[in-house]
């Protein structure tokens, strides 16, 4: 009896050491495409063959949902596009497609990159910065433009959404990782939640009617979603993409400053995309392919979204096996980018790699993909272009193993910046979550505390 119940949890001590390394020697040795991991009494398998994704993700929310992972963000975050289902999940992607789609994206390009050389020049002052800290902070600036507009926050407004950030985040790290509350601490909890949901209401609220019609809370108004929903949504859109975004800014930076010649080369192809009035020129950013490529490939090193799972709603053949009602299935972007199965020597940064591959899904892929993926994926490009003609960049020390969190996150990254020309600022306008008291450092620190593979879901 005892050596079975070992045997049933044999796969949390070596996942508990590492688990990335745990997640790619599993892809590595699989011998069929849903592998099964002794994490307990409920059935769990680990997807490893990539030509299942797609289906395993296309699946019926009646036949597979996204798991109870979705309840614990669902807390905290309330109902948003990333938690619900069915028509109403349909109805809001549509709306954050008109917005943040890939035929919509071009028109902010000029206000993504003016915000973003503001940011370099902040860090520039000093000379040295974290790279974590500038990419988060770098990265919020940007969404909370497509968000709220340019200059649609008063300062006050500025300090509740940043106030707000900060104790969602809290509150999803406690929720996801800290252990079953007694009654009176999730009431606690729950007043907590509740009043910096207010504070969002009450700056929706606020700004809704003077935000430029381009913005995305404009957008949900037009939807007829209801001020807390909407709050919902943007705290939401806040959050991710922030978070993920600012991650892979940082593995950027720190590319390129490990790197000088495709530094130079990232150089040269943002002189070469602008303008004659200088702005980096949305037309011509498909020519700035090594620029692309290295996103690419940062991406794929570093996915920022490493997992995510499924869970079995009713009896269902897939993969070669019979899943029964309650089993859950993890999808791990980082087993799949960094296996040797599917990329030649995966562990080292390459720029001629096929980005095609079916196992290379940074944003997810299915019916329920990244629906920011594509203004994600601009701001990248814009910002590794500013970057690179602006900075030389020099790493003050190796570069340290990344977190494995709610998402994966990078070390500190401690850097020097050296003036490669000088920088395009416009006149200075409220740009949303550019406060000087905004320490991104601050935000990220509650997600660095473990990892929710355990919780069979994903979100």
């Amino acid at each position: 009896m005892e050596d079975s119940t070992m045997r049933m949890f044999s796969d949390v001590a070596p996942f508990r050491r590492d688990p990335l390394s745990f997640l790619v020697e599993r892809g590595t040795t699989a011998t069929e495409p849903l592998m099964p991991l002794a994490f307990g009494m409920r059935p769990l398998f680990l997807l490893t063959d990539p030509d299942y994704i797609k289906p395993l993700l296309k699946m019926p929310e009646e036949v597979m949902d996204k798991g109870p992972m979705v309840k614990k963000v669902r807390a905290v975050t309330g109902n948003n596009v990333t938690v619900l289902g069915g028509e109403e999940n349909k109805r809001r992607r549509a709306v954050l497609h008109s917005v943040v789609g890939r035929t919509a994206v071009e028109g902010l390009t000029p206000m993504l990159a003016r915000e973003t050389r503001m940011a370099i020049a902040e860090v520039m002052k000093d000379g040295t910065f974290d790279a974590r800290q500038f990419g988060a902070s770098v990265a919020l600036r940007l969404v909370s433009v497509v968000s709220f507009g340019a200059n649609a926050l008063s300062p006050e407004d500025v300090e509740i959404v940043i106030q707000a950030l900060r104790q969602a985040m809290v509150e999803l790290a406690n929720t996801i990782f800290g252990p079953l509350q007694m009654p009176w601490a999730y009431l606690a909890q729950r007043r907590r939640i509740e009043g910096f949901k207010q504070d969002m209401i009450g700056v929706v609220r606020r700004v809704r009617q003077r935000a430029p019609e381009s913005a995305i809370i404009r957008s949900y108004g037009e939807l007829g979603l209801s001020d807390r929903d909407t709050a919902d949504e943007i705290l939401t859109l806040l959050l991710a993409g922030h978070d993920t975004t600012g991650a892979t800014v940082a593995w950027l930076c720190h590319t390129m400053a490990t790197m000088p010649e495709l530094a130079d080369q990232i150089a040269a192809e943002a002189d070469a995309v602008r303008d004659d009035e200088g702005e980096i020129d949305f037309a011509k950013l498909a020519s700035a392919t090594t620029t692309t490529a290295a996103v690419r490939e940062v991406l794929r090193l570093f996915p920022p979204g490493y997992w995510t799972g499924r869970g079995v709603r009713e009896d269902v053949e897939f993969g070669g096996r019979k899943l029964r009602r309650g089993t859950a299935i993890i999808v791990s972007p980082w087993l799949f980018h960094r296996c040797s199965r599917f990329w030649e020597a995966p562990n080292e940064f390459r720029l001629d790699r096929n980005y095609t591959a079916k196992a290379y899904i940074p944003f997810g892929t299915g019916p329920r993909v990244c629906i920011g993926q594509a203004l994600a994926f601009l701001e990248l490009q814009i910002i590794t272009l500013e970057v690179a003609s602006a900075m030389r960049l020099v790493a003050k020390e190796p570069l340290g193993a990344p977190v494995p969190g709610v998402h994966l996150s990078p070390p500190a990254i401690p850097m020097e910046a050296r003036e490669r020309q000088s920088i395009r600022t416009s006149p200075s306008k409220n740009s949303g979550l550019a406060s000087d008291e905004f320490t991104s450092s601050e935000l990220a620190e509650p997600f660095r505390s473990g990892c929710p593979v355990h919780a069979h879901g994903g979100t």
